[in-house]
């Protein structure tokens, strides 16, 4: 089976990002550790979960994130958003 489609969203005002799985919110990160708990636990089918670390969920070499609004270095703080 094809891993799903899991997507790191842009970050919010806190600097958190919902991670999503198709239609499923998995859960919200703070920073890239979050992000490779939520899946270890998410229990998703096509996830080998003994690869899971930061090292491996980067966008440029076709891994398993999709990242929305920035890449896996990017959490801002409220302080660093663009004023509106």
């Amino acid at each position: 089976m094809d891993a799903p489609h899991i997507v790191v969203h842009p970050p919010a005002l806190d600097g958190s990002r919902r991670v999503t799985a198709g239609d499923e919110t998995l859960g919200t990160a703070g920073h890239l550790e979050d992000v490779v708990e939520i899946l270890r636990r998410s229990d998703l089918e096509g996830i080998d979960l003994d690869a899971l670390d930061p090292e491996t969920l980067d966008v440029e070499d076709g891994g398993l994130v999709e990242w929305q609004g920035g890449g896996p270095e990017d959490w801002p703080g409220l302080s660093e958003h663009p004023a509106r």
